[in-house]
């Protein structure tokens, strides 16, 4: 990885669909050797993709909450149980297992208050081995970024 790859890849998280002939430009690359390099960090795993960012509240869900969730035991099969039910929730966008007081944090995003309760109470609380929850509103978002490249 050196400082074209870095550049490469600022430019990818910025705009994925820049053309290779204008990323090329923009690393200061010719397009085949900025092609090779585009494809080697694919291949190397280091580019995983490519997506579109979708603005939440444009399509109805202005309403986030961050859920932190203890199980009652931290066992694998309650483990399991417990990841599989949540991937099938479309109101958790992420999910992370966590260190520390709780097992779980979640990012649930939901049209508004009431849609979370009904969420919280018809489905989160039902499942299996969850022994608490403590739910965080988030005020305003101070920083995003994709990944960190440096």
């Amino acid at each position: 990885m050196d400082q074209i790859d870095l550049k490469i890849l600022k430019a990818l998280q910025a705009d994925a669909r820049l053309t290779h002939q204008d990323l090329s430009a923009a690393v200061g690359l010719s397009p085949t050797p900025c092609a090779r390099r585009i494809k080697r960090l694919e291949d190397d795993g280091i580019i995983t993709g490519y997506s579109a960012r979708i603005d939440e509240s444009q399509m109805g869900f202005d309403f986030s909450v961050f859920v932190s969730v203890r199980l009652d035991q931290q066992v694998d099969d309650r483990l399991r149980s417990f990841e599989a039910k949540v991937r099938n929730f479309p109101e958790v966008v992420d999910c992370w297992l966590m260190t520390g007081s709780f097992d779980y944090l979640l990012r649930v995003a939901v049209r508004d208050l009431h849609e979370f309760e009904r969420f919280l109470t018809g489905r989160l609380t039902k499942l299996t081995g969850v022994a608490s929850l403590e739910s965080s509103i988030p005020i305003r978002r101070v920083k995003e970024e994709a990944t960190r490249l440096e």
